[in-house]
């Protein structure tokens, strides 16, 4: 009987030993240091949906830059949102 009793508490230690794993290692990771020249990059955005498109002679592509900058009023504070991406979609005939 006592075999059966330990199961339970066996796989509650194994669960919280991976969460506290995963915690340690995203600790790890996430205190790298940004690299400044992507940052000032991505604050010269300026707010909105903006894209272009060109053509060479064996390509097209499509460029595109957003930006999405608000601050939320909570009764204890404020929280700034700031989300800014840039993409491309680049089209090319391969034979």
């Amino acid at each position: 009987m006592p075999v059966f009793a330990l199961t339970p508490l066996a796989w509650t230690a194994l669960r919280l030993g991976m969460v506290a794993a995963v915690a340690v290692y995203a600790s790890r990771r996430a205190s790298n240091p940004k690299d400044v020249a992507h940052e000032r990059v991505l604050d010269g955005l300026p707010e909105g949906v903006s894209g272009h498109s060109h053509s060479a002679a064996a390509e097209r592509a499509v460029h595109g830059a957003a930006r999405f900058r608000r601050v939320f009023r909570l009764p204890k504070g404020a929280i700034e949102v700031d989300a800014s991406g840039l993409g491309r979609v680049r089209l090319r005939r391969v034979a």
